[in-house]
């Protein structure tokens, strides 16, 4: 039988077992990675999904280069996310419901927001706006994507604009916290949906625990950072359990 051993508790879990329970540890609760791909699949009415923005890709237009160049990290991320850019968009059905839904995937260079990914929120956005539908943005990110320098960072204003339109109309838009969701996505369009709901245990913060200690120099507290500490401050609305997501979402677009 396969095993795989929980990045929590460290326990050996069946991956069967494991991925049957949607990336949650049977023992501890943890919430582990989910791909994009999968996530659309538990949240979504089954074959609705369609994807927008298909044929935009990431360019290495600033030859950017660290210990590999920019272009062979784009490569190496699209093999093994299985995607070509750090989220996906479209429009789907939940219980019937017609809504836009975007879905980032940390495993494409940890997530990071460059400029597809900003330009794809954008056309999903404006998607949502012609289309009177519900957006629904399930974060997952590290970030600005550095390769991109500056035009990576204009994307958090660009997105935050776009959802300064959704509420002009009064579109709702639902963001969904997973685990983690730090810097420039933490402090753009993740923050500023009507209802921001977070699963248990994820990080949600703009500079990360580890960061944060070794800039101050001091301890921190065992939760910052993390979903259950931002609920009690009043920067997220609610905590959920991943198997109760689609269900919950349910509800609130039925209020809506």
């Amino acid at each position: 039988m396969e095993t795989i051993v929980c990045k929590s508790c460290s326990r050996k879990i069946s991956l069967k077992k494991y991925t049957e329970n949607l990336n949650v540890c049977s023992e501890c609760g943890y919430h582990g990675w989910v791909s994009a791909k999968d996530r659309i699949e538990m949240t979504v009415d089954k074959d609705s999904f369609n994807e927008l923005a298909d044929r935009i890709r990431s360019e290495d237009f600033l030859k950017f280069v660290d210990l590999k160049a920019y272009s062979e990290r784009l490569d190496e991320a699209r093999a093994k996310a299985g995607i070509d850019e750090a989220i996906l968009v479209g429009s789907a059905a939940i219980e019937d419901r017609p809504v836009a839904i975007g879905v980032m995937d940390f495993s494409f260079m940890g997530g990071s927001m460059g400029s597809v990914v900003g330009e794809k929120i954008k056309i999903l956005s404006q998607y949502s706006l012609k289309n009177l539908l519900p957006l629904i943005i399930f974060s997952a990110s590290g970030g600005a994507r550095m390769q991109e320098g500056i035009l990576s960072l204009m994307q958090m204003a660009k997105t935050v604009s776009c959802m300064r339109r959704l509420a002009d109309k009064k579109i709702p838009f639902l963001s969904i916290i997973t685990n983690p969701t730090t810097g420039g996505v933490s402090a753009s369009f993740a923050s500023i949906a009507d209802i921001v709901i977070a699963e248990p245990g994820a990080l949600f913060c703009f500079a990360g625990p580890r960061v944060v200690k070794q800039t101050i120099n001091k301890e921190l507290p065992k939760d910052f950072g993390t979903a259950e500490r931002d609920v009690e401050n009043g920067q997220i609305d609610m905590i959920i359990e991943r198997n109760q997501i689609r269900d919950s979402l349910i509800r609130l677009l039925n209020f809506f």
